[in-house]
């Protein structure tokens, strides 16, 4: 299953230590004129090495186009695109041949497969989510009036005490953590590089805000638009957990507290559903989180095993985030891009 999406798809290939990654998408209306600076600067947020808070990996991550656009205008066919691996230290991984690292995927794709690509993870590995970084550029374009903006809203046990809008959100570039807050930036910037000189890694969560959202996107039953949204970040590596509108928060809530009462333009007082409504976009703003566990590989010894059951100490290698939270910003707003663009595509082909 290496395609995400129904009428805008993307297919994806490649690993973290190969030639390159890329990936075929499939969807895209024709005749748009498309910003390709805008598809690198989004790549460019998703990149390694970008700050201290970040893998030491040094990837320029340029994208090649290879079909489907000519004359700066998309064709209709599928565009293809590539993006090199340039900075490989597969030597960093060698210990890993036989060895399986704690909560990562190298015990499982070995036991899937009965043959893995053990350098920085292969495909399990994070880099693999430079496309969807891609193809969520290239779905914005075709709903530029959808306004997608996420950001970093805890690190460890530090949280925002609130929920920031489109316009606040124009602070989240100005520091490496992409947080709204700056005097909290400051802190979780803090608390990420103490926990860094300790060999640590530490977990977060992004929420992100979704206004200008036309009514009727989703589809009930069992394609809801919060289902489709949860099923896309639960496919982000690293990510265990996904809430929208009061979350597990409406658990605790009265009915009388919790219903949203309507004003007479059918916008709402409040927005405890987070602007879904029986799987449908009501016009209000969508707003949900997403969870992120520690990296896995740590920069301190820890007991595991190796592919014959014998009890190892291992030891971590390589270039990894101490915490995955700044760099997964681009790709919790790509992957929203591809939801709402799939469904506002077949909205369309619905009222033809």
């Amino acid at each position: 299953m290496n395609s995400f999406g129904k009428i805008f798809k993307l297919t994806s290939f490649g690993a973290s230590h190969g030639k390159a990654i890329g990936g075929v998408v499939d969807g895209m209306l024709p005749q748009v004129n498309l910003d390709l600076e805008a598809v690198q600067l989004a790549l460019d947020r998703r990149r390694p090495g970008q700050s201290k808070l970040t893998t030491s990996r040094k990837e320029n991550d340029q994208v090649t186009f290879l079909s489907g656009i000519f004359e700066g205008k998309t064709t209709g066919t599928p565009i293809a695109f590539i993006i090199q691996n340039t900075n490989e230290k597969s030597q960093d991984y060698d210990h890993l041949k036989t060895a399986y690292r704690p909560s990562h995927a190298d015990f499982t794709y070995e036991q899937k497969y009965g043959h893995r690509d053990y350098r920085g993870g292969g495909r399990s590995s994070a880099r693999t989510t430079a496309s969807i970084v891609v193809a969520g550029a290239l779905a914005q374009q075709i709903i530029p009036e959808i306004k997608i903006n996420a950001y970093v809203s805890a690190v460890g046990d530090l949280q925002l005490s609130k929920n920031y809008t489109e316009l606040d959100l124009n602070q989240i570039e100005k520091t490496p953590i992409r947080c709204p807050d700056l005097a909290m930036a400051e802190k979780f910037i803090e608390k990420i590089e103490s926990i860094k000189k300790n060999g640590d890694t530490i977990g977060g969560q992004i929420t992100c805000v979704v206004e200008h959202v036309p009514i009727g996107l989703g589809e009930p039953l069992f394609d809801k638009l919060q289902a489709r949204l949860a099923y896309a970040m639960m496919n982000i590596p690293a990510v265990k957990g996904f809430e929208y509108g009061s979350g597990f928060g409406g658990s605790q809530m009265t009915g009388s507290r919790h219903n949203d009462i309507f004003n007479p333009d059918g916008t709402t007082k409040t927005n405890f559903s987070g602007g879904i409504q029986g799987g449908i976009s009501n016009g209000m703003p969508i707003y949900f989180k997403v969870g992120f566990k520690p990296v896995a590989t740590l920069m301190q010894t820890q007991e595991s095993i190796d592919k014959n059951g014998h009890k190892i100490s291992l030891a971590g290698k390589g270039r990894h985030d101490p915490c995955v939270v700044p760099r997964a910003v681009p790709i919790v707003e790509a992957l929203t891009a591809m939801v709402l663009t799939d469904f506002y595509l077949l909205q369309k082909m619905r009222a033809r």
